[in-house]
């Protein structure tokens, strides 16, 4: 059986790695394919440490929008209680919901951080009341904000 060669990806390759990535191949496949493509080089020991730096850069950059989302954590958990405003009708009930684009809305007027509404989890909301809505910032950073809907 062939010996197995290492490359660096130059781009991403489907089923075999991401830009970057250090990956083994048939030396075949990277001969006739992937270095003449220019999706691969061979490995030496400059195109290593390259990668290596790459890798750092690139963990610093993770951990500085973690870092940030920790700050933007800590500001909303400060304000405490965000109150949504909407027409009310009888017994109570709003008219319509109170959707996530409110919510981002009223985090962007109150905190003046800017929040993605697609990573904002809420419940029903058809009543006045308190209610408790998840805030996704971070892949590993969530909070929790108290949301008060309120009469107009």
């Amino acid at each position: 059986m062939a010996k197995r060669i290492q490359v660096v990806l130059n781009q991403d390759v489907r089923k075999l790695g991401r830009n970057g990535d250090l990956v083994e191949v048939a030396p075949g496949y990277a001969r006739n394919f992937l270095i003449p493509q220019g999706m691969a080089v061979r490995t030496t020991p400059g195109v290593l440490k390259q990668v290596e730096r790459r890798r750092e850069k690139e963990r610093q950059r993770l951990l500085e929008l973690k870092q940030e989302a920790e700050s933007v954590k800590k500001a909303l958990e400060t304000i405490g209680l965000f109150t949504v405003q909407k027409p009310v009708g009888e017994k109570e009930a709003i008219f319509g919901t109170v959707t996530a684009a409110d919510v981002a809305e009223v985090i962007q007027s109150t905190a003046g951080k800017e929040v993605d509404r697609r990573e904002i989890t809420l419940p029903d909301i058809n009543k006045l009341g308190d209610y408790r809505v998840d805030v996704k910032l971070h892949p590993e950073v969530t909070v929790t904000i108290n949301l008060r809907v309120a009469a107009e």
